[in-house]
C-alpha cells in the first residue's frame, strides 16, 4: 500500500472521529428529529399521521456532504 492511500485513509479517519465528537458535544442543543420545522403531524379519533419532511431534507443534506468528502478524499 503507497504511503499516500495510507495517508488518505488516516485523514479519513481523523475526519469521522472529528465529525462524531462535535456531534457528541452539540447533542444536548440539537434539535430531535421529528421536532424539526417541516415536520408534519396529525392526530384525528386516535389516528396519529407523522411525516418527517424537515428531517428528510436535512439528512438528505448531510448524507450528500459526506458522501462528496469521501469521494474526494479516495480519488
Amino acid at each position: 500500500m503507497p504511503s499516500s492511500d495510507l495517508g488518505r485513509i488516516l485523514v479519513a479517519i481523523g475526519v469521522v472521529i472529528l465529525v462524531a465528537g462535535l456531534i457528541l458535544m452539540l447533542w444536548p442543543r440539537l434539535p430531535l428529529p421529528g421536532r424539526l420545522p417541516g415536520d408534519l403531524s396529525f392526530h384525528r379519533n386516535g389516528l396519529q399521521v407523522f411525516i418527517p419532511i424537515g428531517t428528510a431534507v436535512v439528512l438528505s443534506i448531510i448524507l450528500t456532504v459526506v458522501i462528496n468528502v469521501i469521494i474526494r478524499i479516495f480519488r
